[in-house]
């Protein structure tokens, strides 16, 4: 495992899901220092992380709801020397549109887009406030520029994040701040792997949709991560980096 993150200090919101927790643990081992921000109690997150094994930095937990800025910002503060901060907090609920409800339409783009907004200033703030050169990755999905059935809430919501990482990363440049989205596909973890194995007329679909076979592992996720975070994104910023196994390549088809 590369050692290019030593010295890193990072928060990821939605941190104690399946890919918050994939991607803490790529980055501390790694040998970053990473807070996992969520809204789960304090017992099941510690037996979370406790799952995941040695890293070479640290991994602890702190609570807080994107959706309140106060509190998140507060969770923030608590990350000395904060240089990269991880938007990863979403919720999906899947209707055919004609069934999407007002509350579950809100509560995706409470969730999805404005937590992740409240996410990207408030770590910004922090970032420009202590002069710090950081980095911003929000986690988006291949499904946020191709429609797929019975997501539009979410497909809309991660839609605007990309817009969200192209504005501030344009009027964060000046104070050397980058902020990407990694945009992965179709996930064997939570729903997704839940109806893989359970529906086969989802199981048939998903087959269709992925040129490269199979579904993403969370560690591939992880390690597309792991490269937005590295020394080898320097250059990068105002970017979707689209890890979807070539799914979007047969959108339409």
């Amino acid at each position: 495992m590369l050692q290019d993150l030593v010295g890193r200090q990072v928060a990821i919101t939605g941190g104690v899901g399946d890919i918050g927790l994939a991607i803490g643990y790529e980055l501390a081992s790694r040998g970053a220092d990473v807070v996992l921000i969520d809204i789960v109690d304090e017992p099941e997150a510690a037996a979370r992380i406790a799952g995941l094994g040695q890293v070479a930095g640290t991994l602890r937990y702190d609570i807080a709801d994107t959706t309140d800025p106060d509190a998140l910002t507060a969770a923030l503060a608590r990350v000395a020397g904060l240089d990269t901060a991880i938007g990863n907090a979403g919720i999906v609920r899947s209707s055919p549109f004609l069934k999407i409800t007002p509350d579950d339409w809100q509560a995706q783009l409470d969730v999805n887009l404005t937590g992740v907004f409240h996410l990207t200033q408030a770590a910004a703030r922090q970032m420009v406030a202590a002069g710090t050169e950081g980095r911003i990755v929000l986690t988006g999905s291949w499904i946020g520029s191709v429609p797929w059935p019975e997501t539009t809430a979410y497909s809309v919501s991660k839609a605007g994040l990309e817009m969200l990482a192209r504005s501030a990363a344009l009027e964060l440049a000046p104070h050397r701040i980058r902020v990407n989205v990694l945009a992965p596909g179709i996930v064997d973890a939570g729903m997704a792997a839940r109806q893989y194995r359970e529906e086969p007329q989802y199981r048939a679909r998903v087959d269709r949709a992925i040129p490269l076979g199979e579904l993403q592992s969370l560690r591939q996720v992880a390690q597309a991560a792991g490269m937005l975070c590295s020394p080898a994104a320097d250059y990068l910023t105002g970017t979707v980096l689209l890890a979807d196994g070539g799914c979007s390549l047969l959108a339409g088809t």
